[in-house]
């Protein structure tokens, strides 16, 4: 147990939620940032009422901070020994000028950077993604991912929040020696992020479970993910955030890669009359890239038709003794989860 103040970015995000659960739960005084103190309420309520939740009391505060304004970072790392850097824009539709996702992203990432580095803050954890791992590379099907691995944003298989993970992790690593103060930096690139959800307005990335228990996906494009459950990759900053030897290194935290249809079946196999809606037949590629032809979202994702992008997490489960639960258990939580908020009606 530690009472050692923690400030977590983004706070009414669906990572942090959880995140600020963990702490709050190890015994952690934890601060979080919102870009209006009028959400504070509504964030205690979710952190309250949900399933594991905790009444956190005077052990969770909120401060008002914007990721692409410097002014209120100092203010929110007062008193700070660890700073959780969650938030980040992740749209539900892709923006049509991508510096809609790269400003924030990368200015928001170093303007905490900086206010951490002036402050007493002595590490920071910056939530980044596989996405800033795994695009760029022309056979990802034949390749093992590894820390080792970077993104080139110029490649053509990104879209704009795909560049932008790419961007501010290595905007943050290339700021890092340049700072007035010493300040210790770890990066956690997670897979696709589903489990439990704390409301009703959910992450984006769960999205894809809810459509498809809501029918609103006609059939199962050759597509498909490497899944991390949001309570795994809690447990993964936090340990991160504290373990002497994580500092200054990169930690891919991930499941295996699931192919969509694989999702699908396992909603299906254990839900029964619930997942009645979730489509069983497979599409062509030919149907998909037609359908592209009107859906923008569609299009934004042809290049991921048939890939195959497989992470290794070896290096946190050796550094860090992390590991992950099985993923259909992960899938199963999203959907029943959504189902108690009301998030499928």
């Amino acid at each position: 147990m530690s009472s050692d103040l923690v400030l977590v970015t983004g706070a009414s995000g669906y990572v942090a939620g959880h995140c600020m659960l963990r702490l709050l739960h190890d015994g952690y005084r934890v601060r979080g940032t919102l870009r209006s103190l009028q959400r504070a309420g509504e964030v205690r309520g979710w952190l309250t009422t949900a399933r594991g939740g905790i009444d956190p009391g005077d052990a969770l505060s909120f401060v008002e901070a914007e990721l692409t304004d410097p002014k209120g970072w100092d203010a929110a790392m007062g008193g700070v020994r660890y700073v959780l850097h969650v938030a980040s824009p992740i749209p539900s539709t892709m923006p049509k000028d991508p510096d809609d996702l790269i400003g924030p992203a990368r200015e928001g990432t170093l303007n905490v950077m900086k206010a951490a580095s002036r402050a007493s803050v002595h590490r920071v954890v910056q939530t980044s993604s596989l996405s800033a791992i795994f695009h760029g590379c022309d056979d990802p099907n034949s390749h093992l991912f590894t820390e080792a691995d970077w993104n080139d944003p110029d490649h053509k298989d990104n879209v704009p929040y795909t560049r932008s993970k790419a961007i501010a992790e290595r905007a943050a690593w290339a700021e890092l020696p340049k700072l007035p103060r010493p300040l210790e930096w770890v990066a956690i690139n997670p897979g696709l992020v589903l489990g439990p959800v704390l409301d009703k307005d959910s992450s984006a990335s769960v999205q894809i479970v809810a459509k498809l228990l809501k029918g609103e996906i006609p059939g199962l494009p050759r597509f498909g993910y490497p899944i991390v459950d949001v309570r795994d990759l809690a447990d993964l900053e936090v340990r991160a955030m504290t373990a002497p030897q994580a500092a200054g290194q990169r930690y891919i935290g991930s499941g295996p890669f699931i192919p969509l249809s694989e999702i699908a079946n396992v909603l299906k196999e254990r839900l029964g009359d619930k997942a009645k809606k979730v489509p069983t037949r497979k599409l062509p590629d030919w149907v998909v890239r037609f359908v592209g032809l009107f859906d923008n979202e569609v299009r934004g994702q042809l290049f991921e038709l048939g890939k195959v992008r497989r992470p290794s997490s070896a290096k946190a489960e050796k550094d860090l003794g992390w590991s992950s639960r099985p993923w259909e258990d992960t899938i199963v939580d999203t959907a029943t989860s959504l189902e108690a908020v009301g998030a499928l009606s």
